[in-house]
């Protein structure tokens, strides 16, 4: 059966298919100085904020529980403007891979971004816009190692200390997929908080400012996530 791809829509998925393939968008190409002007604007003085290259996606299909992907490679500078200045243009999408981390006590734990990031105090689970360091030889996207990697480097979790599920949560919003995969730390949810506090302690320049302990709606309700986030975690707590 095939699923439309409809903002606004969560669809559960067994399968995610990627591949990095050549696209002219021109959204980029005829915005360069725009692109370059806003980028300047909003990296002054964050020199954490780095312009390397990341994939975006420009087509999609989802067909019996199996989303199909096209993406392609372009500036970070490109993709925050494009974002920024309201997604002009053809449909585009960031679609990435979020661990939803949950501690053994049934507790969601999310990041809360550094100052010095391009998301500062935004609250959602560890993840990344896909880069060269997804991408196999063969071009396919490896979203779900991309889970492993972004919980690794944002909370200093090493791959052993999780058990990542099977299956995706699609969380399909106007130009994003969030592509959620449960993952689950086998400690109650403030001793893992403390783990990880203690592990962003010892890293150079974390990206993360803290780690936020989520134990019902109304507590993410109070919290600054982006819609997608409180739209999956209204569906997952909506079950039940």
């Amino acid at each position: 059966m095939t699923t439309g791809v409809v903002d606004g829509s969560i669809v559960p998925l067994h399968r995610v298919d990627a591949r990095v393939e050549p696209y002219d968008w021109v959204f980029a190409r005829e915005s360069e100085a725009e692109i370059a002007s806003h980028w300047a604007r909003i990296s002054a003085g964050k020199p954490a904020m780095f312009n390397g290259r990341v994939m975006l996606q420009h087509h999609s299909a989802i067909a019996d529980g199996v989303f199909q992907g096209g993406y392609f490679e372009t500036d970070y500078a490109a993709f925050i403007s494009w974002r920024d200045f309201g997604l002009p243009g053809p449909v585009v999408r960031n679609g990435f891979a979020m661990g939803a981390l949950r501690a053994a006590d049934g507790a969601f734990l999310c990041g809360q971004m550094g100052e010095h990031t391009a998301n500062p105090g935004k609250v959602y689970f560890a993840a990344g816009t896909p880069d060269r360091s997804d991408v196999r030889d063969d071009g396919s996207l490896d979203l779900a190692g991309s889970v492993i990697r972004e919980l690794v480097e944002e909370t200093g979790l090493e791959p052993h200390e999780i058990t990542v599920g099977e299956g995706w949560d699609a969380v399909i919003a106007p130009g994003r997929i969030a592509f959620m995969r449960p993952v689950i730390m086998p400690l109650p949810a403030t001793e893992a908080r403390e783990l990880m506090l203690s592990r962003m302690a010892e890293q150079a320049e974390p990206e993360l400012a803290d780690i936020v302990i989520v134990r019902s709606l109304a507590e993410a309700e109070r919290l600054d996530m982006p819609p997608f986030m409180l739209s999956y975690l209204t569906h997952i707590y909506g079950q039940g």
